[in-house]
């Protein structure tokens, strides 16, 4: 097997080619990666039929395996044409996450592209979607695509917390930038920089506020907010972010985000996913709403010590 890098693209079983598969073969032809398309197969009437005999069901089974893997083989040649290398491959499979996670030991992936899954609020509070379990448990870069205004980003915004009120993640705020510039070279693209300053999260101890009403004192509010402001500089400073691409909005960081991205056009937006020490909420969950609200893509980093 060749060790040289490239995206997996993973594939909705339904076959069904949406915007994920656009994005996919234009990222790979930016980055002169090959790309792997893989579907995960699992029909519950296949899987369980009791009409028929066992040799006759896994000619039923492998008969749809195939028919989907021609339906790939269609989807990779107009990218084959563009200059993309592409491999295809459906694998049978109950448990998804596994195979995936088993792909990504055995494999040299270096991103994963995938489209987003759209679920109902009751859904996903009944059920973890895919979605989920890999942003908590994939440590490769994962693509989320939700639509595309452009098949090849044009606008990419970098998402920061430069004020950590501890140091479990040092150095993860200049890694999610660089990850964003390094895309938008690749695209050829604008990049944006942004922080939402969210005051209804912060502790009061870490800033020498004795309550959290005096949070709320206009005076104090503002010292935060300058606080904050010459951290989020500094990081802008330092990975030479001019001042008229960086955005420090006041607001919920998902909302902030969604807003930001409907009304800028922005293509992806590059966040890092971590889940705080002793925090109740993790930064985690900011990407979990920030995934169902996007009007654009999502490009989730993690920690490169982070453990799943």
């Amino acid at each position: 097997m060749s060790m040289q890098k490239r995206l997996m693209l993973v594939s909705s079983p339904l076959m069904k080619a949406g915007p994920a598969f656009d994005r996919a073969a234009a990222l790979a032809k930016a980055r002169d990666e090959p790309l792997h398309i893989v579907a995960f197969d699992y029909v519950e009437g296949l899987a369980t039929a009791g009409l028929v005999n066992d040799q006759a069901l896994q000619q039923m089974r492998e008969g749809y395996v195939e028919r989907h893997r021609a339906w790939l083989e269609d989807q990779a040649r107009p990218m084959r044409k563009i200059g993309v290398e592409v491999t295809t491959e459906v694998v049978w499979a109950e448990q998804v996450l596994p195979e995936i996670l088993v792909h990504l030991r055995e494999e040299p992936i270096d991103l994963v592209v995938k489209e987003v899954e759209h679920e109902s609020r009751l859904m996903r509070a009944m059920f973890t979607t895919l979605d989920v379990h890999l942003l908590r448990e994939c440590k490769v870069p994962l693509h989320f695509v939700c639509k595309t205004r452009n098949a090849l980003p044009r606008k990419i915004v970098a998402a920061v917390d430069p004020f950590h009120p501890d140091d479990q993640y040092t150095g993860f705020n200049d890694r999610i930038i660089y990850e964003a510039l390094k895309l938008a070279m690749q695209c050829k693209a604008e990049m944006h920089l942004l922080y939402a300053h969210d005051l209804s999260s912060m502790g009061t101890g870490e800033y020498g506020f004795s309550t959290g009403s005096m949070l709320f004192s206009s005076s104090l509010a503002q010292k935060v907010y300058d606080i904050q402001g010459n951290s989020f500089n500094e990081l802008a400073e330092r990975n030479g972010i001019p001042a008229e691409n960086r955005h420090m909005i006041v607001g919920n960081p998902a909302k902030v985000l969604a807003s930001f991205a409907e009304t800028r056009e922005i293509d992806v937006i590059v966040m890092g996913r971590v889940h705080r020490r002793g925090a109740s909420k993790s930064f985690g969950s900011t990407v979990e709403d920030v995934l169902y609200r996007m009007p654009s893509s999502v490009l989730v980093i993690t920690p490169e010590d982070f453990v799943g």
